[in-house]
């Protein structure tokens, strides 16, 4: 696909997403307030239109707006910055019609607020992301106080997927802030669990996503990285004798039973990798599952760490460096996603070796992150979602047949490793 159909296709989700996203925050309203609830009316500007919205903020109060606005996120080019910074500016100096001229008004009395207020004791004013294409898309609502401050941030499962991966997110986050001993890294307090509406809904602590990053380097990363695999515990076996092992076969069995695409193309490709890499030592620990430049923001005290939704016990080491390496080079240098997976193959060692990963491990550890990458978009139905890499045949299975058919021996059985 072009990238100006790429394009095309993302406005019309996100505009299409904007209706619905309301009538799951605001159900049975249709997203209009009748002219009789005139308290109940919650105003919302669209930034930056109703073309291609990517965030509503509240509009009845200039300051909570430009607030929420400011840290909404942060725009990795500086030209996105510098519109941000100028749609801020117009919304102090009461001017924003002109730069934002969209608005919509809800129901309040019939939408989530309610809820968060009473789960958090105190008013609150939500500022709604209107995310891209993806199957783990759900609501996430930036929350602000009545003196404008972001105090926390709550999601909501909407469908089968995403309770799950609420639910998941919820018991990683405390298990994490509460269990764990984390020195070089922070994550989100746990505020509230429950249910709303038939949606789970998660609230969580405010972590400073929009301050400027720091420039530190990969060491500290890595370095939390390592605090992080270790954080519930680690052992050392064999490839063959592991849970991970185990857990990996079940899943690509059940893909390939429920007739996914490409299902019995990935599970031949993972059984390969699994029998050939059998005997090889590897140390297992925790996952961050989406640790990527949009979900951290380092600083010179500690490295913040959010989206606990993909967080995983019990797998091989240096799953966090691969995925940020991919990532980073796909998303953030706009790398070719083949072009992509080819360099971070090339690149095991050099990628793992900081997390303790011995190199006769490297590759074997970046192939089987790639089949439980494959293996999870194709479990979410990340294609059919829209979701931009979610057509594997495009892009990941060639890469990663390719590699495993190449391979003619595995590592000898015991291979020196440290961590």
């Amino acid at each position: 696909m072009s990238r100006a159909l790429k394009t095309a296709d993302d406005l019309r989700r996100r505009a299409t997403y904007l209706a619905e996203v309301i009538d799951q925050l605001y159900p049975g309203g249709n997203g209009a307030a009748p002219p009789e609830a005139k308290g109940a009316r919650r105003p919302y500007i669209i930034v930056p239109g109703r073309r291609r919205p990517r965030v509503l903020v509240p509009a009845a109060d200039r300051k909570v707006a430009a607030a929420a606005l400011s840290r909404y996120a942060r725009p990795a080019a500086r030209g996105a910055r510098l519109k941000r910074d100028a749609a801020v500016l117009a919304l102090r100096l009461g001017v924003d019609r002109l730069l934002l001229p969209h608005r919509l008004e809800v129901d309040g009395a019939r939408g989530i607020d309610e809820h968060l207020a009473s789960a958090l004791g105190h008013e609150v004013h939500l500022s709604i992301h209107i995310g891209p294409a993806r199957a783990n898309r759900k609501p996430v609502l930036q929350v602000l106080d009545g003196n404008a401050e972001t105090v926390a941030f709550a999601k909501l499962g909407v469908n089968p997927l995403t309770r799950e991966l609420v639910d998941a997110e919820i018991a990683a986050t405390r298990r994490l802030s509460e269990h764990c001993d984390l020195r070089l890294l922070r994550v989100p307090r746990l505020l509230h669990a429950g249910e709303w509406n038939g949606c789970n809904v998660m609230v969580a602590s405010a972590l400073p996503a929009w301050t400027e990053p720091a420039d530190l380097g990969p060491g500290r990363r890595v370095a939390a990285m390592r605090e992080l695999a270790g954080a519930c515990g680690d052992s050392r076996s064999s490839l063959g004798d592991s849970d991970y092992a185990a857990r990996l076969r079940s899943r690509l069995k059940t893909l390939a039973e429920r007739a996914e695409q490409d299902a019995d193309t990935l599970q031949t490709a993972g059984e390969t990798l699994l029998d050939r890499y059998a005997a090889s030592e590897m140390t297992f620990g925790a996952w961050h599952g989406d640790w990527a430049p949009w979900n951290t923001r380092e600083t010179d005290e500690v490295i913040y760490l959010w989206d606990l939704e993909r967080f995983e016990t019990g797998v091989p080491y240096g799953f966090d460096a691969a995925h940020y390496r991919l990532q980073d080079d796909i998303v953030t240098k706009g790398m070719d996603p083949t072009t992509a997976v080819l360099g971070l193959v090339a690149d095991a060692p050099a990628v793992l070796a900081p997390m303790g990963v011995a190199p006769a491990e490297a590759e074997a550890t970046v192939l089987l992150y790639l089949v439980d990458l494959a293996a999870r978009y194709m479990g979410d139905q990340a294609e059919r979602a829209g979701a931009a890499l979610g057509a594997l045949g495009r892009w990941l299975l060639p890469t990663l047949l390719r590699h495993i058919a190449r391979q003619r021996t595995a590592p000898a059985n015991g291979a020196d490793g440290t961590r």
